[in-house]
């Protein structure tokens, strides 16, 4: 576990990859010594937190279904300081009826932040569910200078 602005976070990794990442409230357990790779993820996170870092070069390797794996793909298309809706990431996945899966996906992403679910939010352009709770959501939008949200800053209508 490590200090942040947005509180405590936690890294799990393998060799290939970081597996996972733990948001403040969410249960961890204490990694033995930090290997060079979660070393590697502290420091971009930190640097992100600092506002010196838009993306990240981490080996991710997210474990979840094909489909869930191929919207946490798409996620990660989404750029920094843009949101976009669960219906705009059903659309760019092919599956434009699969607004509902695509939430369950982002529910269960084991790489928040380095996988950016939170910028996904509700058709109105409002603040929707985030597993580290709407106001760690709102924070991590304001940070990237996406929120508030306002009209034409949604990505798909802009394009």
């Amino acid at each position: 576990m490590f200090s942040t602005p947005a509180g405590l976070l936690g890294l799990e990794g393998e060799e290939g990859g970081l597996t996972r990442l733990y948001l403040p409230g969410q249960d961890a357990e204490p990694v033995g010594e930090e290997t060079p790779l979660l070393a590697l993820g502290r420091a971009q996170l930190l640097e992100y937190f600092q506002g010196t870092r838009r993306e990240f070069s981490l080996p991710l390797l997210p474990r979840g279904t094909p489909f869930f794996r191929q919207v946490w793909a798409a996620l990660g298309e989404v750029p920094y300081g843009q949101v976009t809706t669960y219906g705009a990431l059903a659309r760019r996945v092919g599956r434009p009826r699969a607004v509902r899966a695509v939430g369950q996906a982002n529910h269960r992403n084991p790489l928040p932040i380095l996988i950016p679910c939170h910028r996904v939010v509700g058709a109105d352009g409002g603040l929707t569910g985030y597993a580290g709770g709407l106001a760690l959501k709102e924070f991590l939008l304001k940070l990237e200078g996406a929120w508030p949200a306002g009209p034409g800053t949604l990505e798909g209508k802009t394009q």
